[in-house]
């Protein structure tokens, strides 16, 4: 039974890892740590997790053309530099008994500070067309940078962080955020994901599971953007950030189920409504003029 959750657990953070473009390691890291791993295995797990939902994610967004790929690879090839930094500093930090305290906090930071960001896209009225936009480039390389940095640190494919500033700082619409950040966490995460798998014990058993269903829900999710607004993806990434971040802090005062359960809530909640909302939109198409 319990295998099977695992496997269903895979699938449903897989969608919103397809939809929102961000690799769905920053959500199953903290559930992990919740279902009682230790931080450097809940980050390992989840950096081979986040390695196959991205790649699934990706094969929609190529047809849906929402991959800018002269910016990804930019993105990707500081983040992967960035790796090299990070898994010293954990190792470091498991070896003085830190990391169940820092890596928690850091969570608890960076989650703060992308759900109002977004939030605040979300009430913005215009869209920018990233077609038009020019990006920094050394704003690129400082948001790979970091987000390869904490990839290896937090055990994410970084998306989390690349989306919300890749629209904030480059100024991309949300769509094409989402498509390109999915290609990045592909670059990105194989190299952060290695340089743990020969020193840290995993279980492949529950690794597996977790990403046969993220295969098949990634690029679901990834279908879904079709049939939300640039406007409405803001508001829904923001409200995923502000569960994760109430359920890490639940998680530190020593209220793990009640962390799960909001993470749960928030899920089914996003997975109705989006079956609602496809529903809607085939029946307009199939009613008679």
């Amino acid at each position: 039974m319990l295998l099977i959750l695992f496997f269903l657990l895979g699938a449903c953070i897989s969608v919103l890892s397809g939809f929102f473009g961000v690799g769905g390691g920053f959500i199953l890291t903290p559930l992990l740590m919740l279902f009682g791993f230790s931080p450097i295995e809940a980050v390992t797990t989840s950096l081979l997790f986040t390695l196959g939902t991205s790649f699934s994610g990706i094969t929609t967004h190529i047809r849906y053309k929402n991959i800018l790929w002269k910016n990804g690879i930019i993105l990707g090839i500081s983040g992967i530099a960035a790796t090299q930094l990070a898994r010293p500093f954990v190792l470091y930090l498991e070896n003085k008994g830190l990391d169940d305290i820092v890596i928690p906090v850091f969570y608890i930071i960076l989650l703060s500070y992308f759900a109002l960001t977004m939030f605040k896209q979300g009430k913005k009225t215009d869209t920018t067309d990233s077609s038009s936009t020019s990006p920094s480039l050394i704003k690129m390389i400082f948001i790979g940078a970091f987000a390869g940095f904490v990839s290896t640190t937090l055990g994410v494919g970084g998306g989390f962080i690349i989306v919300p500033l890749s629209v904030a700082l480059l100024g991309f619409e949300p769509k094409k955020a989402i498509g390109t950040s999915l290609f990045t966490i592909f670059l990105i995460v194989p190299v952060a994901f290695l340089s743990y798998a020969f020193t840290v014990t995993i279980n492949y058993k529950i690794s597996l599971l977790l990403v046969a269903g993220g295969l098949i829900g990634s690029s679901f999710g990834a279908k879904l953007t079709r049939y939300y607004e640039n406007r409405e993806i803001s508001l829904l990434l923001s409200g995923i950030y502000i569960a994760t971040l109430i359920s890490v802090i639940l998680k530190l005062v020593h209220l793990s189920i009640a962390g799960l359960v909001l993470l749960g809530v928030f899920i089914l909640y996003f997975l109705i409504k989006s079956i609602l909302r496809v529903r809607s939109y085939k029946d307009k198409k199939v009613e008679p003029e």
